[in-house]
């Protein structure tokens, strides 16, 4: 009797899987099957109790709610159908869309033709054609960029300069092709008035060629220092300034020949912030200038951007105190007896407008080595620019400008390499455009703006 009360519990609580096969069996398959059963009395007795689970179970399982998944599709099905009732899409394609595809498949112009015949083609010439327009695409490309970071620059330079109080008018700056810079001193008045005699055009000629050809020149000249409202030398620039209306005074400079790294920042600073050129010159008060082959020559350069113009040189650096040229930074050059790295001689050269931009947004941090030329050339040297050695600006004086002028190769610039420039230029400055000057029409014919 133990044994099967035992026995009798154990069958009264079927395992699960048992109750869940004798669910899906039923009744039926017990009678059938009387051996899985067991004895009759205790199915008599596992029935009842099995049944109401049985309904519980069947019951929920009829009525089974739909999965997520389910729900999404249901969703989109039902989204979709209304888009379609209410005529937002339509199943066909349009007959303006259709005529697009089909102009577009159809036209002489298609890139995708003119791909698949050239990957078809053997021919080098087409191929090298490719090459040479997506060539000059790129160039183009890089123009556009090249112009955009001018501009800032440039605008960002000009809004320093007018706030700064540097004496420049916050208006827009005069259109130009080039300002050309003669740097000169306080002393130099006679070599001022040579020039003015020879190659630099004075009163309604000088306003003439800015207004037409878009060539401004200007003395450049800094203050003196000597007390807060100028001293002598300042009120004799002055009244220059007030006769011949030619000087560009640099207010944030002072005067000094050891100062011609900072006058030059300075320049560019301020002639950037007063006229938007294409080129900005700078040229020593004791160079001849022919101002038409000038002007020709830089124009030619226009559409390149970044371009640094003038005749290239590599000297010595010199470390001996006391010589002419000194270098007192030397050994940032390398060891005794090197050479500098190549840049434009300082009696002239020009840089394009975005070059003078970065120097004038940069002119704090550009670093002054004792030479003027050395310094530019030493703000340029990390930059992608063009370096142009261009030798007609640094011809000799005569006879061989002269030569050069009657075999029909005019020269941009002559002075004398042992002077740094023209020797006694105050005394020869006359013969020396006698000479090798271009004549006075030239200039009307060259570049326009």
């Amino acid at each position: 009797m133990r044994g099967a009360s035992r026995k009798r519990a154990f069958r009264t609580e079927p395992p699960r899987g048992a109750t869940a096969t004798a669910c899906a069996r039923g009744p039926a398959d017990d009678r059938r099957f009387p051996s899985r059963a067991g004895p009759g009395r205790h199915i008599s007795r596992l029935v009842p109790q099995a049944q109401p689970q049985l309904e519980k179970k069947l019951l929920p399982r009829g009525r089974a709610p739909l999965t997520g998944k389910a729900v999404a599709a249901l969703c989109v099905a039902s989204f979709a159908v209304g888009l379609l009732l209410s005529g937002r899409v339509s199943l066909l394609p349009s007959a303006s869309a259709s005529s697009k595809v089909k102009a577009t498949s159809d036209g002489s112009g298609c890139d995708d033709d003119r791909v698949s015949k050239l990957g078809e083609s053997h021919d080098p010439k087409g191929i090298m054609n490719e090459v040479s327009r997506t060539h000059h695409a790129i160039r183009s490309l890089d123009k556009a960029v090249s112009s955009l970071e001018m501009e800032l620059a440039v605008e960002r330079a000009r809004s320093g300069v007018a706030g700064g109080g540097a004496g420049v008018s916050s208006r827009a700056p005069q259109k130009a092709l080039v300002v050309i810079g003669i740097n000169t001193a306080f002393s130099s008045k006679k070599r001022r008035d040579s020039l003015r005699e020879t190659w630099v055009p004075t009163g309604e000629k000088l306003r003439r060629l800015e207004k037409e050809k878009g060539i401004v020149i200007r003395f450049v000249i800094g203050r003196s220092g000597t007390t807060a409202g100028g001293g002598p030398a300042d009120r004799a620039i002055d009244a220059e300034e007030a006769e011949n209306k030619d000087f560009m005074r640099l207010e944030d400079h002072v005067e000094g020949y050891h100062e011609l790294s900072s006058k030059t920042r300075s320049y560019f600073a301020t002639a950037v912030a007063t006229w938007d050129a294409d080129f900005y010159v700078k040229v020593d008060d004791d160079v001849h200038v022919n101002l038409g082959m000038l002007t020709t020559r830089l124009a030619k350069y226009r559409a390149r951007p970044r371009v640094y113009v003038g005749c290239m040189k590599s000297g010595p650096v010199l470390s001996q105190r006391g010589v002419k040229y000194h270098e007192p930074e030397y050994w940032k050059f390398g060891d005794v007896g090197n050479k500098y790295f190549r840049h434009a001689t300082g009696q002239i050269y020009a840089v394009s407008k975005d070059l003078a931009a970065y120097i004038s947004v940069n002119q704090p941090i550009l670093h002054r080595y004792a030479n003027e030329d050395v310094s530019l050339g030493a703000w340029l040297i990390g930059l992608e620019v063009e370096h142009v050695d261009d030798r007609s600006m640094c011809c000799a004086t005569p006879p061989d400008c002269e030569w050069k002028k009657r075999a029909g190769n005019v020269c941009a610039a002559s002075f004398d390499w042992s002077c740094s420039g023209v020797c006694r230029s105050v005394d020869r400055m006359k013969l020396i455009h006698n000479a090798c000057g271009e004549g006075q029409e030239a200039v009307w014919s060259a570049a326009a703006t």
